[in-house]
């Protein structure tokens, strides 16, 4: 099997959503929030288990943690360009908020809410940076008064989008820590634990390259794991594709083309009629046309 990528949700889960890999996961989450909510500790809300996906091959796979503070993290990552995004990861972060509260607890119990999500695309079209912080403000001062929200967005591919790129090119862009989890999500191809240039050289990074070169699948990972990977494939070719030959509706064709694609293999695999709609976001009619 070819080197695994980090980018896809199961291994990305393996890697940061795992008791012995929690000091990896702190680095993460301390690389992308503010220095009032570093963590030193978390506990684990949903910790990566295997055996999940014997009966459940489609579960988000995100990471919930809590601080030693209370604070309140979700970190995900996300492969493709699914519709209503900005809803679905509202609403993750509203059920990550209000599932604090207990039966006659008071409201001030809640702790702040913060949503990571790692996006394997381009969401915010008007804005370079790939790092972008959300909060709830006043329209015209800007106040956050409603300071319990918070949603970062990282898009991978505003911080390396070529495939062609070298260590060389790669370095000049990594000017803080968040840069440093990015290069590693979407460059580790380049990256050699035993040599690593003095600006990456740290024991986090090294451990997590470690864990993605000796990382093992059961067969319901692996099944899970190539089916994504398909996915993730057939996204970056179609907007390939697109920006080729400069049409809009090429792009459309194409990601509809492989959404059916996608489709038929899992039906092939055995996943249901619902986890099929919840991956591709494709039509119950659509998909039934297929068997």
């Amino acid at each position: 099997m070819e080197k695994i990528t980090p980018k896809v949700d199961v291994a990305f889960k393996k890697i940061f959503g795992v008791e012995e890999n929690k000091d990896l996961l702190i680095a993460l989450i301390n690389a992308t929030v503010s220095p009032e909510d570093q963590v030193v500790e978390v506990t684990l809300l949903n910790p990566y288990n295997p055996k999940s996906f014997s009966n459940d091959k489609l579960s988000i796979l995100d990471i919930k943690a809590v601080g030693e503070n209370g604070k309140r993290f979700n970190i995900e990552i996300q492969i493709t360009d699914e519709s209503d995004y900005d809803k679905r990861a509202l609403y993750y972060w509203a059920k990550l908020y209000t599932e604090q509260l207990k039966v006659s607890q008071n409201y001030s119990t809640l702790n702040k809410a913060i949503g990571i999500h790692i996006l394997n695309f381009i969401s915010i079209t008007d804005n370079k940076k790939y790092h972008n912080v959300f909060h709830i403000t006043e329209k015209e001062s800007g106040l956050p008064y409603f300071t319990d929200l918070e949603l970062h967005t990282i898009e991978l591919s505003k911080f390396s989008n070529n495939p062609n790129e070298d260590l060389t090119s790669l370095l000049q862009k990594i000017k803080n820590s968040l840069d440093i989890w990015t290069a590693f999500l979407t460059r580790n191809d380049l990256l050699n634990k035993d040599n690593l240039p003095e600006r990456l050289d740290n024991n986090t990074l090294k451990k997590a390259l470690h864990v993605l070169e000796t990382m093992n699948f059961t067969d319901e990972e692996r099944m899970a794991y190539e089916d994504h990977l398909k996915w993730l494939r057939i996204e970056a070719n179609t907007i390939e594709k697109a920006k080729n030959e400069g049409k809009i509706e090429g792009r459309l064709e194409g990601k509809i083309e492989g959404k059916m694609e996608i489709a038929q293999s899992m039906l092939k695999n055995g996943y249901s009629l619902e986890d099929i709609i919840l991956l591709t976001g494709l039509a119950k009619s659509d998909i039934q046309d297929l068997v």
